[in-house]
């Protein structure tokens, strides 16, 4: 009673005593609010408002985030990127081997049982090269334990240290899918973008090869001279060029986004079409919210946490282990009666083993491991400034681009106007056909001016909600208990990767 007792007592005292520093969350340079994040802008004609103040309860970006859209054609295509995108793959197998490294790391805390049987034959030796006695057989059966008390919790923090790093991974995994949805979505609207600008190219070339027709026409009537042909046949081919040229570009987007569904390029063909819908609203949380929403600020934080655990892990290397070690079976040179108790043996008693001199390698290991501690310190607070820039930035390219917007749609209607009276001037014999050359190029310029700033409001729009994480939050990381059993895994079930494995 009394060693069991005492057992009781040594196993509780293990249990309520970790060397080394508990973890606390180092403070962040958050901003008050954001600079960019003013009065919301005016919505234009152009313009649905981009962006607004978050709301209590405002919960637009939460799943799906790209059906803010409302395009089912780019809804479609963001639904295959977490099945089939081999990056999402890679990612998901990098954070089930954290796990499964989380749960060997506490399979220490476990007595390790083993057994052994074995049937030796003998015959003694007296001196070299003479042998006496008889020959022998020895028949043994024996299982061993042998057992780490973790008094200091080096055990308990090396466990801690791996459940923290593999929900890093899971924050990882969480940043590699968000990144490349908004890669994804990115590379469709500058797809369609382009082929808006296509559209509009082809346009043209249609009403120039009219003018050029005309032209040609009054040059045999002898009324306009041979320069205003090549004037406008140089403008017809030059905005041809400029139609064809965009089709390389367009080309390598599509085979882009077919990669990042997981397909060869050969197997998806995007419908050409412009852009056919607007820059939605954006709920903009407060910046000390970015903290709790960013996957990739979250797993910098689990890193942290990580990394103080193992200062606890070096610390505990200066105290002694307490080991407990027993083993016991059956011995005897026949097997008859081999079970039999005077047949039997044991053994049992705990050891403490305790390094006197290492030169210093346990003192190393512990600056070494506040070093690391303090290098993911100041990766996390890096990825919160990188965050809040990535908000300033969109904020600012969203605000000024729909100010833009408006401008453009002015500078559009002028130039159709400019280019109506050149037309007007040169049919009446006031002028000639260079004035109506500049104003047909400038009515170009401004019109795919127009298409490209509605581009980058949408892939400006789409940079914001990544920058904001996506609506994903750090509540979604998986819980230590889930790493110990196991779980976690990717939602939508079990990871891909498993799923296709060959049995």
């Amino acid at each position: 009673m009394r060693r069991a007792l005492c057992l009781a007592a040594v196993l509780l005292f293990a249990a309520g005593c970790a060397v080394g520093p508990n973890y606390r969350k180092p403070s962040a340079p958050v901003p008050t609010a954001f600079k960019e994040l003013g009065p919301s802008p005016t919505p234009t004609p152009a313009s649905s408002g981009e962006w607004k103040p978050a709301q209590p309860g405002d919960d637009r970006l939460r799943g799906k985030w790209w059906e803010i859209f409302g395009d089912p054609e780019l809804d479609a295509l963001e639904e295959q990127v977490n099945v089939s995108n081999q990056n999402v793959a890679r990612a998901e197998a990098v954070f089930r081997g954290a796990r499964a490294a989380a749960r060997g790391a506490r399979a220490d805390l476990f007595p390790t049982v083993g057994a052994n049987a074995s049937a030796t034959r003998a015959k003694p030796v007296t001196r070299p090269g003479v042998s006496t006695g008889t020959t022998s057989t020895l028949y043994e059966l024996s299982a061993d334990l042998s057992w780490e008390l973790d008094v200091f919790g080096r055990i308990r923090r090396n466990v801690e240290s791996s459940v923290q790093a593999a929900q890093a991974t899971a924050g990882d995994l969480e940043a590699v899918r968000l990144a490349l949805h908004a890669e994804l979505a990115a590379d469709y609207f500058l797809l369609h973008g382009l082929d808006a600008q296509k559209q509009l190219l082809d346009t043209n070339v249609a009403a120039f090869q009219t003018a050029l027709q005309l032209t040609t026409n009054r040059f045999n009537q002898g009324v306009v001279s041979g320069v205003d042909v090549a004037q406008a046949q140089t403008l017809l081919e030059t905005t041809r060029a400029q139609a064809t040229d965009l089709s390389l570009t367009r080309a390598q987007l599509e085979h882009a986004i077919a990669i990042l569904t997981g397909k060869p390029p050969a197997e998806l063909t995007i419908a050409p079409s412009p852009i056919t819908v607007a820059p939605p609203e954006i709920p903009v949380a407060l910046p000390a919210e970015l903290l709790e929403r960013r996957p990739d600020i979250a797993a910098s934080e689990r890193r942290v946490a990580a990394a103080n655990a193992q200062i606890g892990v070096a610390v505990a290397g200066f105290f002694p282990r307490l080991l407990l070690a027993a083993s016991g079976g059956y011995g005897s040179s026949t097997l008859t009666n081999f079970f039999s108790l005077p047949n039997r043996f044991w053994s049992l008693g705990p050891s403490i083993a305790q390094t006197l001199f290492e030169g210093g390698k346990r003192r190393a290991a512990k600056e070494q491991a506040e070093a690391s501690y303090d290098a993911a310190v100041a990766t996390y607070r890096e990825s919160v400034l990188t965050a809040c820039q990535d908000i300033e930035d969109n904020l600012a390219a969203l605000r000024i681009l729909d100010l833009e917007s408006a401008q453009l749609a002015d500078a559009v209607a002028a130039a159709e106007r400019s280019l109506a009276i050149a037309r007007n001037r040169y049919q009446g014999g006031v002028t000639t056909y260079l004035e109506v050359i500049t104003a047909q190029s400038a009515a170009l310029a401004n019109e795919r001016a127009a298409v490209d700033n509605l581009t980058r409001r949408m892939t400006a729009s789409v940079r914001l909600v990544e920058a904001l994480g996506g609506g994903w939050s750090a509540s979604d990381l998986p819980t230590g208990f889930d790493i110990l059993a196991g779980h976690g895994a990717a939602p939508g079930g079990e990871p891909r990767a498993e799923r296709n494995r060959p049995e």
